[in-house]
């Protein structure tokens, strides 16, 4: 639980705000209640909605507000800047090339020489695996191809 203190604006968790309390008034406090935040001249600080970023963006905390009588925290996001969108595009690249190289891998046993399946569907198929880096939409927008009965 966060706790923040009227006087000052300074936002604490339960902890803190206890020794604050100890500190700044010589004396302990017991049960959180909402009584007893209300003697300290404090408020409960309710967590508020998580902010949603895109893909390109980073989302953290941006201190509390008020909204309608009650302190909530309070979320943003930021643009990432080009090196953070390389690595963010980087790494969904080996995100689906590794999701790939299972689904080649689970598929292997198709092209034994007495697998008793469609040889060239599956090889299509695998095929159609090994070439999705391949695609417009690559890493984000893949098309898998669709794996033989």
């Amino acid at each position: 639980m966060e706790i923040r203190v009227r006087a000052t604006g300074a936002v604490m968790y339960e902890d803190e705000w206890r020794k604050w309390v100890a500190k700044t008034h010589g004396r302990s406090v017991g049960p959180i209640s909402s009584e007893a935040i209300e003697m300290f001249d404090s408020d409960v600080v309710f967590e508020g909605p998580q902010a949603q970023p895109t893909r390109y963006q980073i989302a953290f905390r941006d201190g509390v507000e008020l909204v309608e009588s009650k302190w909530y925290t309070k979320y943003s996001v930021a643009d990432m800047n080009d090196e953070a969108k390389a690595a963010t595009d980087a790494a969904q690249a080996r995100s689906v090339r590794e999701q790939r190289n299972q689904k080649l891998k689970d598929s292997d046993w198709s092209q034994l020489a007495d697998a008793p399946v469609d040889k060239d569907a599956w090889a299509a198929y695998r095929a159609g695996l090994r070439s999705v880096p391949e695609q417009s939409g690559f890493p984000w927008d893949v098309t898998w191809p669709a794996q033989p009965e």
